[in-house]
């Protein structure tokens, strides 16, 4: 599986304007430093990580409770991913996960090792700390 995203930009970094779209049409949004530094209209990549993660991770829940046979109800999650200024520029430091669940028949015990494992081997929680590949054309 390849997904794909697109990313332009016109301009300087404070003034320009880009725009975000993906491969499935499901994003095709505007963003710029007002959205992404103060509170402007479009997106921005760090509302699209939580948005990642969140999916990712409510996907694996579901999952890991379906094999341990205590299929889900309904899982909502609200993920915050929290950039910080350092002394290189902006870090992402944090992504903070809070899921609410319903499932029946299971207890927390029973339900707690499964969602810390779906946390750590959902594969957007691998690519906070992964390797990074980049090709680059300038013209």
């Amino acid at each position: 599986m390849i997904r794909k995203a697109i990313a332009n930009w016109q301009g300087s970094g404070k003034d320009g304007k880009g725009h975000l779209a993906t491969q499935s049409g499901a994003l095709d949004a505007p963003f710029g430093f007002l959205s992404r530094f103060e509170s402007g209209a479009g997106s921005n990549p760090e509302e699209l990580l939580a948005a990642a993660h969140a999916g990712c991770f409510t996907m694996s829940v579901a999952f890991a409770l379906e094999r341990a046979g205590h299929p889900a109800e309904e899982l909502d999650c609200e993920c915050a991913v929290s950039v910080i200024k350092d002394d290189s520029g902006f870090t992402i430091n944090r992504s903070a996960l809070v899921l609410k669940a319903k499932v029946p028949g299971i207890t927390k015990e029973m339900f707690e090792p499964l969602v810390q494992g779906a946390k750590a081997g959902c594969p957007v929680s691998k690519l906070f700390n992964t390797d990074i590949v980049m090709e680059w054309t300038l013209e």
